[in-house]
Parts: C-alpha cells; structure tokens; sequence
C-alpha cells in the first residue's frame, strides 16, 4: 500500500511538471531602442538610446533624464514610480528618481563608509534598497538616508545573473541556485537553477528566462511552469499586473498571462 501511495505521489509529480501556462497575443507595436529597461504598472516605457539618456515614454508625453558625468545605465527599476532606481555599476552609484525624472537622491558608493562594491540593486521598502555585495556576496537592505545597513543575508556561493523585488520578497538567481527571501532577509527557500539566466518580478509572478524560453513561478506555488510560447529571440521581458512584455527586433508584444 505504502509502494503505491509513494507511486501515485510522483506520478502527480511528474504530471504536474509537464503543464504548461498557455498565454493569449493581446497586441504587437513597432518600438525601436537601444535597452529597454523596465515597463511599470502603469504601462510607461522606459529606456535609453545611444547617448545614455534615460526615457520615459506615457501614453501622452515622453520626458528624459541625462547624467552624462555617470555614463551608461546599467539598471532602471521602476517597482515604485515615485522613487525610480538607476544603477551605474561602472561608477558604482545610484540614483533616485522622483516620477517627473527628478533627481532627489544621489548614492555614491565610492565616497560612503563603509566601502560597498555593488553589482545589483533593486527595490526596498520606505527609503531602502537591496544591494548585492560583490565583495562579500551577500543581499544588503540598505537605508540610503542614514548610510545604515539594515539587513545582510548569508553569503552565497556562486556567481549571481539577476536581482528584482518588491516590497514583500527578494529573489536572486545565481548560476546554482534560484532564492526567494522575504524583506526580513530570511531564505524562504531556494530552487536549483536548471540553466535560467535571468529573471523578472510583478505583483504575482516570476518568470525566469532560458535562452529563448520563459518560464513561471506563480504566486501561491512551488513549481516552476514552462510558458508556451511562438519561438521568438527574446531581448528584453517585463511582466505587470498580468500583462506579460515580449521586446525584440523592434517590435513590442503583449500577451495576457494567467496562472490562478
């Protein structure tokens, strides 16, 4: 009896393992840029060109923020329109943004004590951010108004590819494993990595990216799900509310994407 309970268990296993999320075409527009950075909740595009600008197109105006002292952006993180993040790895500094592409705050990491060497940022609560630490190979949650580290996990130990957040978890995907912590810090668990090279976080899904194939972890879950999907060279992906973003070629997809 025990055998075939023990049978019937990773049967569902196995079948469970093969679904897949089927996802509907909603629209397709011709977009041309250099990097498309991040789409937010509301639908706002934002990206830069050749000259390092960063933009942000709505539905009615496009508006541009330059630092031309910084250079290339390395990462935009628009989680919190009212407090976007840029990232320039190469200069080691932040940026705040307010949601008219106004500067408010300014993070040089180089002048700062203690010295941090950082590699990924992303979004916090209140006036934080996740730092990974490349020296010491850990998450920091750090809090940009009192210089002060609130949070430090335990180090890992492979190559990190990706970072993103929200205001609840953290999820960093390394060359071994993918982790998910909560904005406490603590490991709520962990996935081996089967070959995922970058991931994306909105509100109840996380998708992973392999090559040229996506897959989700839906809220409420612990199975990481294949998306079926027409083959397509995939340069950039976004997904918000649950509205996944496809951009390659110059051409910008939508499809609706359903996991409850």
């Amino acid at each position: 009896m025990q055998k075939l309970v023990l049978f019937l268990l990773l049967f569902a296993s196995i079948c469970e393992a093969q679904v897949s999320i089927e996802v509907v075409p909603k629209s397709i527009e011709d977009f041309s840029t250099d990097h498309l950075f991040d789409i937010d909740n509301f639908g706002n595009l934002y990206f830069s060109k050749s000259d390092n600008t960063l933009y942000k197109q709505t539905k009615d105006t496009t508006i541009t923020y330059t630092n031309f002292q910084l250079g290339k952006i390395t990462s935009v993180n628009s989680f919190n329109p009212l407090k976007l993040n840029l990232f320039y790895a190469d200069f080691n500094t932040v940026i705040i943004l307010d949601n008219r592409l106004a500067e408010i705050f300014k993070i040089d990491f180089n002048v700062l004590e203690p010295y941090r060497n950082v590699s990924f940022v992303t979004t916090g609560y209140d006036n934080t951010l996740w730092l990974f630490n490349q020296d010491f190979q850990f998450l920091e949650l750090y809090d940009y108004k009192t210089n002060k580290t609130r949070i430090k996990t335990v180090p890992v130990q492979s190559k990190v590819l990706d970072l993103d957040s929200d205001y609840n978890y953290v999820y960093l995907l390394t060359e071994n494993y993918l982790y998910l912590y909560n904005y406490f810090g603590s490991l709520i668990t962990k996935y081996p990595n089967l070959g995922y090279d970058s991931l994306t976080f909105g509100e109840s899904n996380l998708l992973l990216k392999k090559g040229n194939e996506l897959f989700v972890l839906p809220k409420n879950s612990d199975t990481i799900l294949p998306l079926k999907l027409d083959d397509l060279l995939i340069n950039q992906f976004f997904v918000t509310n649950e509205t996944l973003y496809i951009y390659t070629d110059g051409k910008l997809r939508q499809f609706q994407l359903k996991t409850r």
